[in-house]
């Protein structure tokens, strides 16, 4: 197989290696691999996807395989953030012309948004739970207790009533046509309060126990947990759950989503006739090079052999259905989107309405003054990205989204 990689050697560190080839990488985000490459724990090399970009301790669009450790900072606080999609059997012509219904239905169905604690209830939590989050959460409430047991404060945290919510920020929720006109639905969250609430206190806890242990880290938020330590085995236990949480998460909306366009389109379908759920934003225990490791993805698909994954542009842009190729080289992983190539605030300054709109042509979706931030042009080329990871990934289906629903 040949390689795509630049092989970037850093001094006193393991290697990066980078999938980056006609793609712009901040120097930011440069230092932050760099870093990262530094930390005694790194197994062999680190791996950089093409959509990588400037993160809170490690880069967004990183692959970092740890040996008998794991950094909170790099999995973040939307732990199991990800993707589901699924192929329906309807096509193009069966969707109606005004998509404007379908979005309503799509909004009405599954919460979206938040609003400030000062304004009341949550907008974007259930005000009562319907019954398929209530089924989903009677799966994940008993090991949840028992975190809690040692862990109060993660209680008093929007779970039950987060549970097949959305979010906000670049979470999203769209229905698409494929190259040959079949319509999928696609959605992308994670783990929602509680899994913010999980990530942030582990992360200060991993701070605190580096104030001690790790004196010369490059960065306070690369800070890790050894095998073996205090708080090891209980952070593997809460991120795992909330990986499952963030999983089941995605399965509800899909649910709701899918009723919701049952009322308003008129022909009747099956969903799920192809379907993908994989997170993006995740650790876990892997094999590769003949050694156990913890693999922690932060913004990175896994991509084994066969393995279908999802890697969505931005609003306007494709997406695509990938089937990894297995590459050793690169963790077995590749890209989880386009990858931002500037700030929210950088793009709030240098957009307009007037760009949304024109960016966003063809796509029924929200043009307003809050959303400017997820503009396309705030991200990098999907197909740059996509050509830089080839040896990673093989096409199966490109998307191209009708409808966009953002928190």
């Amino acid at each position: 197989m040949k390689q795509n990689y630049k092989l970037h050697e850093v001094a006193n560190g393991v290697p990066v290696k980078m999938w980056t080839n006609g793609v712009p990488v901040e120097d930011e985000a440069q230092k932050q691999l760099e870093n990262a490459a530094r930390l005694p724990i790194v197994f062999k090399h680190i791996a950089a996807m093409p959509d990588v970009h400037y993160g809170i301790g490690a880069t967004v669009g990183s692959v970092i395989p740890t040996f008998k450790a794991i950094i909170p900072a790099a999995v973040g606080v939307d732990i199991g953030c990800g993707m589901m999609a699924c192929k329906t059997t309807l096509n193009a012509r069966d969707l109606p012309d005004n998509l404007g219904p379908l979005r309503a239905a799509i909004e009405k169905a599954v919460p979206h948004g938040s609003n400030p604690k000062r304004m009341g209830r949550d907008k974007g939590s259930w005000e009562t739970p319907p019954d398929e989050t209530d089924a989903a959460w009677a799966k994940l409430v008993d090991e949840f207790d028992l975190i809690c047991e040692d862990y109060p404060r993660i209680r008093n945290t929007n779970n039950h009533k987060h549970l097949g919510t959305l979010g906000t920020g670049n979470h999203f929720i769209e229905v698409c046509l494929d190259e040959a006109g079949a319509v999928w639905f696609m959605l992308h969250s994670g783990s929602r309060g509680v899994g913010n609430a999980i990530g942030t206190h582990f992360i200060e806890l991993a701070k605190k126990d580096a104030e001690l242990h790790q004196r010369n880290l490059p960065d306070q938020d690369l800070a890790y947990f050894e095998e073996g330590a205090k708080y090891f085995g209980d952070y593997v236990r809460a991120v795992g759950w909330a990986q499952k949480f963030a999983r089941a998460n995605r399965e509800v909306m899909m649910q709701r989503v899918v009723a919701a366009a049952r009322k308003v389109i008129a022909k009747p379908f099956e969903a799920h006739v192809e379907a993908v759920n994989c997170h993006h934003n995740y650790v876990s225990r892997e094999t590769h090079f003949g050694e156990d490791v913890l693999v922690t993805r932060k913004g990175a698909v896994s991509a084994k052999a066969g393995e279908l994954g999802i890697i969505p542009g931005s609003m306007g842009a494709k997406s695509y259905i990938v089937r990894g190729k297995g590459n050793p080289e690169s963790f077995m992983s590749c890209s989880h989107g386009a990858g931002r190539k500037m700030s929210r605030t950088k793009a709030k300054k240098l957009f307009t309405i007037a760009d949304q709109i024109a960016a966003t042509e063809g796509v029924e979706c929200r043009k307003d003054v809050d959303v400017i931030d997820e503009i396309p042009m705030a991200y990098k080329d999907i197909d740059a990205v996509m050509e830089a990871q080839k040896d990673l990934v093989e096409v199966i289906y490109m998307l191209k989204q009708a409808v966009c629903v953002k928190g």
